[in-house]
């Protein structure tokens, strides 16, 4: 991941440079700073409205008390959004506008939870869709731990641990 980063922070400016100079050749000097001046106010604006919205479904999320995953994920788009379309360059305003737009942020918000969820199976072993579905009040099923107290020898013939004729087994699908 750090070599990930290294690389980025050493190409991306080089490329950037390199999109403006042939951008600059094909259109002129003027017309290239201008539609980077015009992007800069459209992603300011566009920033500030989308960032509105988010802090709103935040707060509406935490007024509600429950965890606000996607909110926070939509928050942190927009930010690294609004801090892409402030650096000068083309390749930056792509991805900015891409995290910033209401109807492109839902893919970028997939794209970096399946990352996030690859990254956290290949760290921790965990998979994130179970714990997901553990973690999802709406998916539980209320229920307790027997304690299997009874030894082997005095059981039932076919009796299984924890069953006292009341206890239902099962899986539940």
């Amino acid at each position: 991941m750090v070599i990930i980063l290294v690389v980025l922070l050493v190409a991306l400016p080089i490329l950037e440079v390199t999109v403006l100079v042939r951008v600059g050749q094909e259109i002129g000097v003027l017309p290239t700073i201008a539609i980077l001046v015009v992007e800069a106010i459209i992603g300011g604006w566009l920033t500030k409205r989308e960032g509105t919205r988010a802090w709103k479904a935040l707060q509406e999320a935490f007024g509600r008390g429950r965890m606000p995953a996607g909110e926070l994920a939509d928050a942190a788009l927009v930010l690294v959004g609004g801090l892409l379309l402030m650096l000068p360059g083309f390749i930056t305003d792509i991805f900015g506008f891409f995290f910033l737009l209401p109807f492109t942020r839902p893919l970028a918000r997939g794209a970096l939870g399946f990352l996030i969820a690859r990254n956290v199976q290949r760290t921790y072993g965990v998979n994130a869709a179970t714990l997901r579905a553990r973690m999802d009040a709406e998916q539980n099923i209320p229920g307790e731990t027997v304690d299997d107290s009874t030894p082997p020898d005095q059981r039932r013939p076919g009796q299984r641990p924890g069953d006292d004729g009341r206890t239902i087994a099962g899986e539940i699908e």
